[in-house]
This record gives C-alpha cells, sequence and structure tokens, in this order.
C-alpha cells in the first residue's frame, strides 16, 4: 500500500468529519474513528469513498487502552501503514468544581489525555515504517484560562497540551513531528451540551478582536497547515486559533 494514511480521532462529525474530508481531498486514505455515532461514521466513511479514497470505519472507545491496540491492529492490517494522526474525540462532564466525582474526573481525563499518550505509542511505531508522520492534537482555550463550568475538560486539556511538547522532543528522533490546536468557541454539536452554549457563543461575538466568531474551517485550516511539509519546524506548539479572544485580559 502506497497512499498515505491518516487516522482521525472522533471523526463522525464536526470538526474531526471536516478534517477527514480535507485530508481525503489531498490524496489520503482515511481510518475514521467513532465511539457512539454509527451511522454518522459511515455517512462520513461514504463521503471519503466518493472521493475515490478507501476508508476503514472503526469503533473504539479511546479512552479505552484496549480498544486503542485493538484499533491500530486493524490499521496495520488493512493498510500496513500511518502517516497522520489526528487527536480530535473529546468528551467531559461540564459540572462546578464541587459538584465534580471521581468517576466524572477519570472519564473526562482518560479521552481527553491518556488517549493522546497511548494512541500516539501505537502511531509512532506505524509511522516508524513510512520514517516520518505528523500527529495534531485538537486542544482548547480552557486550557490556560478559567471557563464556567469547564474544570475537568480544561485540566485535561491542559495535559493535553504538555503532553504535546514531551512528544514533540521523545518522537523526534522518528522524525515525528506533534503539535496542537487550540480554538475558542466554535458552535459545533458539542458545544451543544455546554450548560452556558448562549453566554459563550454571545460573549465569543461580541468581544472577539477579529470581529466574529471562530469557524469550524479556521481550526481546520490550521490543522492542515500543520499536516504540510511546510510547518517541519514548528514542534510541540499548541496553535492558538480564537480570533484573539485570549488576548484580552
Amino acid at each position: 500500500m502506497t497512499n498515505k494514511v491518516a487516522l482521525v480521532t472522533g471523526s463522525s462529525r464536526g470538526i474531526g468529519k471536516v478534517i477527514a474530508l480535507n485530508l481525503a481531498k489531498e490524496g489520503y486514505d482515511l481510518v475514521i474513528n467513532y465511539a457512539r455515532s454509527k451511522n454518522a461514521a459511515l455517512e462520513t466513511a461514504a463521503e471519503i469513498e466518493a472521493l475515490g479514497r478507501k476508508v476503514l470505519v472503526v469503533k473504539a472507545n479511546v479512552g479505552d487502552v484496549d480498544k486503542i491496540k485493538a484499533m491500530f491492529e486493524q490499521i496495520e492490517q488493512t493498510f500496513g501503514r500511518l502517516d497522520v494522526f489526528i487527536n480530535n474525540a473529546a468528551s467531559g462532564v461540564q459540572k462546578p468544581l464541587m459538584e465534580l466525582e471521581e468517576k466524572h474526573w477519570d472519564w473526562t481525563m482518560n479521552i481527553n489525555s491518556k488517549a493522546l499518550l497511548f494512541c500516539g505509542q501505537e502511531a509512532a511505531k506505524l509511522m516508524e515504517k513510512s520514517g516520518k508522520g505528523k500527529i495534531v492534537s485538537i486542544s482548547s482555550l480552557g486550557s490556560i484560562r478559567y471557563l464556567e463550568n469547564y474544570t475537568a475538560v480544561g485540566v485535561s486539556k491542559a495535559a493535553l497540551e504538555a503532553l504535546t511538547r514531551y512528544l514533540a522532543v521523545e518522537l523526534a528522533s522518528k522524525n515525528i513531528i506533534v503539535n496542537a490546536v487550540s480554538g475558542g468557541a466554535v458552535d459545533t454539536e458539542a458545544l451543544a451540551h455546554f450548560p452556558n452554549r448562549e453566554e459563550m457563543l454571545a460573549e465569543a461575538k461580541a468581544k472577539t478582536p477579529a470581529g466574529k466568531m471562530v469557524e469550524i474551517e479556521d481550526i481546520v485550516n490550521a490543522v492542515m497547515f500543520l499536516v504540510h511539509d511546510g510547518s517541519e519546524m514548528i514542534r510541540g506548539q499548541t496553535i492558538i486559533v480564537d480570533g484573539g479572544i485570549s488576548l484580552l485580559v
């Protein structure tokens, strides 16, 4: 198999789906990962196949290391290689700090942080076969600033960004480049689960220096830039795409 292969976790919808479609348009065969949305994953796969690319659909909770290893075994059996890994899958409990329970913490950290470490390990093993690779994670501004009801998710994203730096250094010898993209509030399906969704969107619209909200395409464009060869000397960085709102006190 000589075609480049990309894995996008959580790619049945939202930002992950758009990233997957963009990679397919650039000639990548795709691995579509989902946890619950089977029909949406199959619809995404059909769109990719319509672009003339091959696609593997894998159901896997990336917070479970056994499921991660099984997913990468399928990737190796199907394609025999991996060139790009987009760590997009995310979840988390939106509650005030004093209402968080251990199960909320563990669920959020497993999906948003642990997944990058153990998916990154498996991805690196496959990328070595091609002699290089790119890993890009999706983070959020809650990693560096306070957001209401965002304690568990914010801390998990901060861990993701720290892990991005460690992976970037330790995988550099394998010619694997690791970065992250952090976005401001984007009105996706995921945001619908935020109890303060309307307030977040109103603030983003009113306060963003760019004068408009961040769109899905803005995040995707940054991800694609990091996937392209021209970004080779950007390593271990979290690129903030927020229209400048994080610059405000």
